[in-house]
């Protein structure tokens, strides 16, 4: 039997190259996949939890969204905890402080392209059920 999920997670994390020519390189090896700046971004705002994070990116197959956590977790870039009460629930957080500044360049930045190029920005539109395709490739 293969490795599960989270073992080739871990494995991809922690294969990570020990030579970069530049430091963005590294930077964007370890938060470059696909919906993480975006993951990271809603963790930036305040810890939250799977559901409001399903929620916040509805374009987001659920294979794909415990993918980029468990990458993130593994990365040592966000943190997280699991609350053991009658309704067992788990809540993620940002924990490396060097990101917040980065994320908000990036925010700062998407807003100014927005307002040049004439694009809304708002919270998730909700797609029709049928409009949604799940990520075969994940």
């Amino acid at each position: 039997m293969g490795p599960t999920a989270q073992e080739r997670t871990l494995w991809c994390v922690s294969v990570r190259r020990t030579f970069y020519s530049c430091q963005v390189e590294l930077a964007m090896d370890t938060i470059g996949g696909k919906w993480a700046v975006v993951i990271l971004g809603y963790l930036k705002e305040r810890p939250r939890r799977y559901g409001e994070l399903r929620r916040l990116v509805p374009q987001i197959t659920e294979k794909m969204l415990t993918q980029r956590l468990r990458e993130l977790e593994a990365a040592r870039l966000i943190e997280r905890t699991v609350h053991d009460a009658a309704v067992r629930t788990v809540t993620y957080r940002l924990i490396d402080p060097g990101l917040q500044p980065v994320l908000q360049a990036l925010y700062d930045w998407g807003g100014t392209l927005a307002a040049r190029d004439g694009i809304d920005i708002g919270p998730p539109r909700e797609e029709p059920a049928e409009s949604r395709r799940s990520d075969p490739v994940g």
